[in-house]
């Protein structure tokens, strides 16, 4: 790896990112401690039976730590009989406070849990005038001093959509940007002394988390200050897509060896994000090596998106998006860009000239223009190669890395790429380096075969074995086939939302939602099923429904439009990130963005019973 490029120990060889140990009450992060799981209330934490109880699922759920919103000083005065009641009551997990502008609500948590987050964007913003850093600097020092004498941790959690005047005036919104925003507050802890920090780079897209969090460590690495890395997607949203959206994001840190701690943020109860992120640890840091070829060169600039520059064949690379390709193992007939088929099967007239078939059979048709043959491996397609001017497909392995130099000069063939490695993501990133480093520019098809019968295992699964491949516009395609009960239309529905969640191809409404704390100021999973039911069909557009006016305008800062709580049963919307409609009565918030989306022309009429998905 090149130094410039360094963020992490390998990309070949996994191995955990050697970073400080911080102790976190009895449970420590960082050096070589495992990757800790953590959750977040969404109850008032001045409701103390409430937020015990929400911990206390938490806790069962298996996490190691649990996190509270601490508005007032109040609330953070209420923190000591929370976790009086909980240790009572034999619950020892760590507490962490969630501050956000005023330093004496941080100052005083510091006192009572074991870990303070605070958000140097907005940090002391409500004490100093233009949130001056010398200004800023006398604040945060006050607080760290309290961290020392209580032994409290402390979290610089930047968000992506909040960060302060300053940094945004010299460097905007950007992954650099954000890094700049953690390094000013990482500096003042270490001339301070002080080193019990953790820093989490957030934000709800998945490839500015990856680049800002690489960037962190390489600087880290760089200027020698290793501090423990949180990890998180912010306002993934639920179900299906909030799944996929934080595997392909988390994932692609923890595959290199990046992260100490994670939290999966979900709009759904906090306990049912606990066991996502321990399959995400379990899927993404493998337990034994790889032994993949040696890399000495990275050919991309890990901190900077530019998609690999490939020669276009059929409807794969070039400039066209990542197509989806399905093995139809089920006799259903699902729109993918490419379908597969075996001997067993016609070939329905639509897809008449996108169809893949094995080769033998193709040589049984008689060479055909269509369908296209698939050969099983580059020395079979050098034994039987079809005319140059007809397409051909080729299942290959990093085995066979060096044997494509012989294909340098076709311009009809793509690849689809098989794994065989215990570390799926580096041996696909391998094998599509070393094309690049070769000069051949062969479109990649990612082709993962899976055995899972449980959706979400494989949704799991499937978004970390891949997701970093074209969170860094590496592959051309993906190909998820699965020899278990899962239908070809879920399997479809994955693959495409994968490149949805990479930001490679977009081809539905993005629907970006928090998972609720306690500033939330109306029904969060009701509300965004509602807005999900009326405008899923609304191709493109990015919609953002956040609890509360504190975290909502900064953290969507992605979002064509949003939705939300300024204060109990009020919600205002926005378009980007300007104010449009302010204080709307609830009950009627969700039409009234409807027609906000009409008066901006981003509005379409559903065509029947279908959506304008394609």
């Amino acid at each position: 790896m090149k130094v410039t490029y360094r963020y992490c120990e390998s990309l070949t060889d996994y191995q955990r990112l050697r970073t400080r140990e911080v102790q976190v009450g009895p449970v420590p992060m960082g050096g070589t401690h495992p990757v800790r799981i953590q959750s977040m209330t969404n109850t008032s934490t001045l409701d103390t039976a409430a937020t015990v109880e929400q911990i206390k699922g938490i806790a069962d759920a298996g996490a190691d730590y649990a996190r509270m919103t601490v508005r007032t000083l109040q609330e953070a005065r209420n923190l000591e009989q929370i976790k009086h009641q909980l240790r009572g009551q034999g619950y020892h997990i760590p507490l962490i406070a969630d501050v956000h502008f005023n330093p004496r609500i941080a100052e005083t948590s510091a006192a009572i849990v074991e870990k303070v987050r605070i958000n140097p964007g907005n940090y002391a913003i409500g004490d100093i005038k233009k949130a001056d850093y010398q200004g800023v600097r006398a604040k945060f020092t006050e607080l760290l001093n309290a961290c020392k004498k209580h032994g409290t941790a402390l979290r610089i959690g930047v968000n992506h959509g909040s960060l302060s005047q300053r940094i945004m005036d010299q460097y905007g919104d950007t992954p650099q940007g954000m890094t700049e925003s953690a390094l000013e507050f990482i500096r003042i802890c270490r001339e301070e002394d002080f080193h019990q920090v953790v820093i989490s780079m957030k934000s709800s897209n998945t490839r500015v988390m990856v680049q800002a969090n690489r960037l962190l460590a390489h600087r880290m690495l760089t200027e020698n200050m290793v501090y423990p890395l949180h990890l998180g997607v912010t306002e993934a949203g639920e179900g299906e897509d909030g799944r996929i959206k934080s595997a392909v994001g988390i994932a692609s840190l923890l595959n290199d060896g990046i992260g100490d701690t994670i939290r999966v943020s979900l709009t759904e109860a906090p306990e049912k994000e606990v066991p996502v992120a321990r399959k995400l640890v379990l899927y993404a840091t493998p337990a034994r090596p790889a032994h993949l070829p040696t890399l000495n060169d990275i050919p991309i600039n890990p901190f900077d998106y530019q998609k690999r520059r490939t020669q276009p064949v059929l409807s794969t690379g070039g400039e066209s998006p990542p197509v989806v390709a399905l093995k139809n193992s089920q006799g259903g007939n699902p729109p993918a860009d490419l379908s597969f088929f075996d001997a067993h099967h016609q070939l329905p007239d639509q897809h008449k000239g996108m169809v893949i078939i094995p080769h033998d059979e193709w040589e049984k048709q008689g060479r055909p223009a269509n369908p296209y043959p698939l050969f099983n491996s580059v020395e079979h397609y050098l034994r039987g190669a079809p005319p140059d001017h007809l397409a051909g497909f080729i299942s290959t392995t990093i085995d066979e890395m060096e044997k494509t130099e012989k294909m340098r000069d076709r311009s009809n063939l793509v690849l689809l790429l098989r794994t065989t490695s215990s570390h799926p993501p580096a041996e696909q990133r391998r094998f599509i380096f070393g094309l690049m480093n070769r000069g051949i520019h062969l479109p990649v098809i990612l082709h993962r075969i899976y055995q899972e019968d449980n959706p979400e295992d494989l949704q799991l699964r499937a978004a970390s074995d891949t997701g970093l491949l074209f969170t860094d516009g590496l592959a051309d395609g993906l190909l998820i086939e699965n020899k278990g009960d899962i239908t070809d239309q879920k399997i479809l529905d994955l693959s495409y939302g994968i490149l949805q969640a990479s930001r490679s191809r977009i081809f539905k409404a993005e629907f970006i939602s928090c998972p609720g704390c306690g500033r939330t100021q109306f029904n969060l999973e009701r509300t965004v099923a509602s807005i999900r039911q009326r405008m899923s069909h609304l191709k493109g557009l990015k919609i953002a429904v956040m609890g509360c006016i504190v975290n909502g305008p900064g953290e969507m800062a992605d979002a064509d439009y949003g939705y939300v709580g300024a204060a109990p049963g009020k919600i205002t919307l926005y378009r980007n990130k300007q104010v449009v409609k302010r204080n709307i009565p609830e009950e009627k918030a969700v039409d009234e963005l409807v027609n906000l989306i009409k008066a901006y022309g981003d509005w379409k009429e559903e065509w029947g019973n279908e959506s304008m998905k394609q």
